[in-house]
């Protein structure tokens, strides 16, 4: 899997050369002068802890997770903690990579001129329906109090301190050459519901609601190029698993009836950029499955190199699964494994820079993004 993703990184380094060169031709030509930038200069990111690089550090992270700052998070690739709730790059980084671009810094934390290839706005334990909600039904334990609709608020608060207030003519004001990622969102609402009397079907229901007014928003702002991320196989994660009997289980071994929701919530999704495409038929609007990538690779975990399917690596050493979530990750409790290339599950709910990997090749070269990512590539909207 890695070799396909370095090809598509030498793809995408290739693009940016002339025709001329890249034939190795000795004389110039007309095509000489028409040289490509990078397919997209900058990547604005939305979305939760799948996606946040750095917006939420221990101090205000979900507390059951407060440990982010800590070793061993981020131990694999950048030998410290970057506040990424993984052992190293998560699929935002693989994709920034891939397009030849820096990593994306956290909006709370950017610095003038930090933001020159695009901001990311995902923070850890983030919903899709407002806070309000869950204030209004008494479920605010260990929980962020920002959601999708915050992000919106932040993205805005950003364009405007760049001088983009409305939707302004001003070159850059333009997203022509942004790509717009919006990572997994939903699975903490759900998350949050559990033991409670709000419904699986009321928090789609609004979850769904709130994500397209979001979205709405992004393109009346302008946005052109977006990619929006179902929900995983949330039933394979080891905090799942721990918390689920054993009859709860499906043709894969993991929790059925988490795995059940998420792919409902995963096709009133796609249904609902259906009816984004209708409403914005100029704007390019890539479905990533998620769910499906995942449950590919449990089904063959020995092909992408994993071992440990359901364990974390990094926990307290309690039987099942390495987890327990009064001592997660972090804490002086919980140990990291060796080898977390064989492992999926990172911390018990997160996943380790080897899944991300895989998961980002298989959005970028494989068959698990609607309409293929190469539309995006192409930059050709719609009937245009």
């Amino acid at each position: 899997m890695a070799s396909s993703f370095t090809h598509f990184q030498t793809h995408i380094k290739l693009f940016t050369i002339t025709t001329v060169f890249i034939l190795s031709s000795p004389f110039t030509s007309a095509a000489a002068t028409r040289t490509h930038t990078r397919p997209f200069k900058k990547i604005y990111a939305f979305g939760d802890s799948f996606t946040d690089t750095g917006n939420t550090k221990s101090a205000n992270g979900p507390i059951s997770f407060g440990h982010v700052s800590n070793s061993p998070y981020g131990s694999t690739y950048f030998h410290h903690s970057t506040n990424r709730y993984s052992d190293g790059r998560l699929v935002i980084d693989f994709v920034a990579q891939a397009l030849s671009l820096p990593f994306l810094p956290p909006y709370l934390h950017i610095n003038s001129g930090d933001a020159t290839y695009g901001v990311n706005f995902a923070v850890a334990g983030s919903t899709a329906i407002n806070h309000s909600f869950f204030v209004k039904n008494n479920l605010t334990l260990n929980i962020t109090p920002q959601s999708i609709q915050t992000q919106l608020i932040w993205f805005n608060k950003f364009m405007e301190r760049q001088g983009c207030k409305g939707v302004v003519a001003e070159p850059k004001c333009k997203f022509d050459d942004a790509l717009f990622w919006v990572g997994e969102i939903g699975d903490n609402d759900y998350a949050y519901t559990v033991g409670s009397s709000v419904s699986s079907d009321t928090v789609r229901k609004l979850a769904i609601s709130s994500v397209t007014k979001f979205l709405q928003g992004l393109f009346k702002k302008g946005a052109k190029y977006v990619v929006v991320q179902g929900l995983p196989t949330s039933g394979c994660l080891t905090l799942s698993m721990t918390l689920a009997p054993e009859s709860d289980r499906d043709d894969i071994g993991c929790v059925k009836s988490v795995n059940n929701q998420s792919y409902t919530h995963n096709v009133a999704l796609q249904d609902t950029l259906q009816d984004l495409r209708r409403q914005f038929p100029h704007a390019v609007i890539t479905y990533l499955d998620y769910w499906n990538a995942y449950r590919t690779v449990m089904m063959n975990p020995a092909r992408y190199g994993f071992k440990e399917l359901f364990d974390a690596c990094c926990g307290s050493g309690d039987p099942p699964y390495n987890f327990n979530v009064l001592a997660t990750c972090g804490t002086s409790s919980a140990t990291a494994c060796r080898n977390p290339s064989q492992y999926i599950n990172w911390d018990g709910v997160h996943l380790t820079e080897a899944m991300y990997r895989v998961v980002a090749d298989m959005f970028l070269n494989g068959t698990f993004s609607h309409p293929p990512f190469k539309n995006l590539m192409d930059r050709t909207p719609p009937g245009a």
